[in-house]
């Protein structure tokens, strides 16, 4: 789909948003527009908690970076993301249930040391926040994991998945995050990344690719285009559910016809919660499920 018109003017786009329209613009419905709740899994959960100790792991000595002082980090992470969100102690029955989620996190941390020493790393960035405007007038947002910088320059995009990597034919939500995050360091710092690194820590597999100015021109194209297929969705008035294998894990399943449930009248100015800015607070990080 292509559309003559821009984006509407101060808009914004994330990349967790963007996955959401193109896997079931009723998803996107349900957590932009109705705004939904939506009750935090354990898998989201635990990589909230390993991208926090991989984020704390580089404060540390580059010579006192070992597996052992990762795991030490755990536990100060975990009560600290349970006095932000007291609900999360709510998702497991019982102490047994809680332990067997925290080793979940530890393999995770430990696999991630046979990936790479990090001791070897000094980072650029950690959990980058970035906004830049394309020179359609869309804004992008989102969240670089981590970001390296070699002496001559080269830069290096890096992306934590908790989870294992996904068959071939479900990579592309995966390859669209990380390509959004390199149009973004692209268009804020003026250089083209020389990679881009996905690291699954349930697995322990890598996936990279190195991109050119012209591959980054089509994702900005391609970008775009979602963005207008959004807009013009919301003009429809027209969320129709995508049934898809993910629909196994969607909170929402109540609410689809796909399963029987029915949407709830769309609020007054629901068109305009599509078109307003992003506030702060919604510009989230990608799930780290995917």
């Amino acid at each position: 789909m292509s559309s003559p018109h821009a984006p509407s003017p101060a808009r914004a786009l994330s990349p967790s948003r963007a996955t959401d329209f193109l896997q079931c613009p009723l998803l996107f419905r349900l957590r932009v527009i109705d705004r939904v709740p939506e009750r935090p899994s354990p898998a989201a959960l635990r990589g909230t908690l390993v991208h926090a100790v991989l984020e704390r792991l580089f404060e540390l000595a580059p010579d006192t970076r070992t597996p052992d002082s990762a795991l030490a980090l755990l536990e100060p992470q975990w009560n600290r993301l349970r006095e932000k969100q007291p609900e999360a102690a709510e998702l497991f029955a019982d102490e047994d249930e809680l332990a067997a989620w925290l080793d979940g996190a530890r393999e995770a941390i430990r696999r991630y040391f046979s990936m790479e020493d990090p001791g070897r790393l000094e980072p650029r960035e950690r959990e980058l926040r970035l906004e830049v405007t394309l020179e359609s007038g869309l804004r992008l947002r989102g969240y670089v994991d981590r970001l390296d910088v070699a002496p001559d320059g080269r830069i290096r995009v890096v992306d934590y998945k908790t989870g294992k990597a996904p068959a071939k034919p479900y990579r592309d939500k995966a390859w669209l995050q990380v390509h959004f995050y390199a149009l973004m360091v692209w268009r804020e710092f003026g250089e083209i990344p020389t990679r881009l690194q996905l690291m699954f820590l349930g697995d322990g597999e890598w996936l990279w690719y190195e991109p050119t100015e012209a591959d980054l021109r089509e994702v900005e194209k391609r970008i775009t285009d979602i963005w207008w297929q959004i807009e013009e969705t919301a003009r429809s008035g027209q969320w129709r559910p995508r049934k898809s294998p993910l629909c196994g894990w969607c909170d929402h399943r109540a609410l689809c016809p796909e399963f029987g449930g029915t949407p709830p009248e769309l609020p007054a100015g629901g068109q305009a919660t599509v078109f307003a800015p992003l506030p702060p607070e919604t510009a989230v990080r990608p799930d780290p499920r995917a």
